[in-house]
């Protein structure tokens, strides 16, 4: 879709904050204004909506972030924090009469301390860069998103990400321990540190999912944990997408916490395999792989009662990991899934609800109906072990109506994951995405509370305006308005 040429009147506006935003930052190249390069911009992984910003600022120090959201502040202009853009939700998606803050030159990792099992990284570096960064001296950083490549750990933050081992060692909130921010009067604040436990209200647990409304990330403390002596994988095949559901259930039920625990359907298997060829089985319905980690001793043991365990769930294929490279080849297919189902289809969208593990079975069948009725195919990807859904709805937006359909698709799924007992978002966030089905999951007290906090970090709604919420109230009307559930009152977003 093509956008329409600026007025005189904004080419002046943005002419004029140019010049402002410059003389807060150092380097020539930290304001971007051509158009051509705000373009790059205009969408984040949710590729469906599109608006180009009216500026991008990329500062390089706390001091300068400091410096343009108190210029932001003052002036009333609307900021919205990015990353790396791999957002699934729409969490960094633009406003043209905003501006884009980058913290991708953020991208060095300040102090790894063994003593104290902790890493002190700027928001820039990527998540799977930490581990990198210590995994010679036996340490690793544990959330795993399979974005983990490209991500960043600012990103991370921001939604709260998980990852295929979050079952065992906990999504991004359990693995922080302190972060710098900074907030919209351009006030630097440190919350938390090296220590694990700080007196007072938990701000550090508010700021991390906050989704970038409460302020701009510029440190992060995050937890090093020591790599396991051991850790062996087995890859399970079943007849039907029910009984691996209750195999995944009743491991859980037996007290068994593994490392990590996923599961794929018949059309992601196959996907997968011709993409990666980590030897999955094509001639099953379903899919899991089970990672077992901890010493030798008690890894053998619990392969053994996972295996009964499969076994009594009806699975008729198992197969071990004999070595780490066996082990690291089972992932490389599930961390491959969304490029793979890429290679089947022209457009593809994910969904992340979590659901209680005992409802997969339920889940499973209500998608298989939702498929037939509106003509969609749909590949199924789980963290299985905590009940985070990633269905992938395939559809071709060149074909009128189907991205409509696609986002009802989608829409349905999340709303019968919060009636039985889940919630919207597992990992991903709310973003633009599910702003419009918090009342599905939220009463009007709810979400009104929620923007009175919103209102205490960010009273004039300058920080990524847009995202979250339904309604968005001015910070005075809160005592004395309501939100209406399910209407929209922001205006339409640009699609592509």
């Amino acid at each position: 879709m093509l956008m329409p040429e600026p007025d005189a009147a904004v080419i002046a506006r943005r002419s004029a904050i140019a010049a402002d935003l410059r003389r807060f930052c150092a380097a020539p190249d930290a304001v971007i204004e051509s158009e051509d390069e705000r373009r790059v911009y205009e969408s984040d992984g949710l590729t469906a909506y599109r608006a180009r910003p009216l500026l991008v600022v990329l500062p390089s120090t706390t001091e300068e972030v400091s410096r343009v959201l108190a210029y932001c502040h003052k002036t009333g202009l609307k900021v919205v924090p990015r990353g790396a853009g791999t957002s699934l939700s729409g969490g960094s998606l633009p406003l043209e009469d905003g501006i884009i803050l980058g913290l991708s030159k953020f991208n060095r990792i300040l102090e790894i301390d063994y003593d104290n099992r902790c890493a002190v990284v700027q928001p820039g570096v990527t998540n799977l860069g930490i581990t990198a960064a210590v995994q010679h001296a036996g340490f690793y950083y544990a959330p795993d998103p399979s974005s983990q490549i490209a991500c960043s750990i600012g990103g991370n933050v921001a939604e709260n990400s998980g990852g295929v081992h979050c079952l065992k060692y906990g999504l991004t909130t359990n693995n922080v321990l302190g972060i710098e921010t900074v907030l919209i009067d351009g006030t630097v604040l440190r919350l938390g540190g090296k220590h694990l436990d700080s007196g007072g209200y938990d701000l550090l647990g508010v700021m991390v999912g906050s989704e970038g409304l409460l302020g701009v990330v510029t440190e992060v403390t995050v937890r090093l944990l020591r790599k396991p002596s051991t850790a062996r994988a087995l890859l399970i095949g079943f007849p039907s997408n029910e009984s691996a559901g209750a195999c995944v259930a009743a491991i859980i039920g037996a007290g068994i916490i593994p490392g990590g625990m996923e599961m794929m359907d018949k059309p992601a298997i196959h996907a997968v395999e011709d993409f990666v060829h980590a030897g999955y089985p094509l001639d099953v319905e379903a899919l899991l792989i089970v990672e077992l980690d901890g010493p030798p001793a008690e890894v053998d043991h619990l392969i053994g009662r996972v295996e009964q365990i499969a076994k009594q769930c009806g699975s008729v294929s198992v197969r071990i990991s004999s070595s780490d490279e066996e082990r690291l080849t089972f992932w490389a297919g599930r961390k491959a899934a969304f490029p793979a189902v890429g290679r089947i289809s022209p457009d593809y969208y994910c969904v992340d609800p979590t659901i209680p593990r005992a409802k997969l079975p339920d889940i499973l069948k209500y998608m298989a109906e939702l498929s037939r009725k509106y003509g969609l195919r749909v590949a199924n990807v789980f963290h299985a072990g905590d009940g985070n859904l990633h269905p992938l709805i395939l559809y071709d937006a060149n074909e009128p109506g189907e991205l409509e359909r696609t986002e009802q698709f989608g829409a349905d799924i999340m709303r019968y994951s919060v009636e039985i007992g889940g919630c919207l978002t597992g990992e991903h966030g709310v973003g633009v995405e599910k702003r419009d089905l918090m009342g599905s999951m939220f009463s009007d007290a709810d979400l009104q509370q929620q923007q009175r906090l919103k209102c205490a970090f960010d009273p004039g709604g300058l920080l990524n305006p847009g995202k979250v919420f339904p309604q968005l109230h001015r910070c005075a009307e809160l005592g004395r308005l309501h939100v209406h559930r399910g209407q929209v009152r922001f205006p339409d977003l640009p699609r592509f």
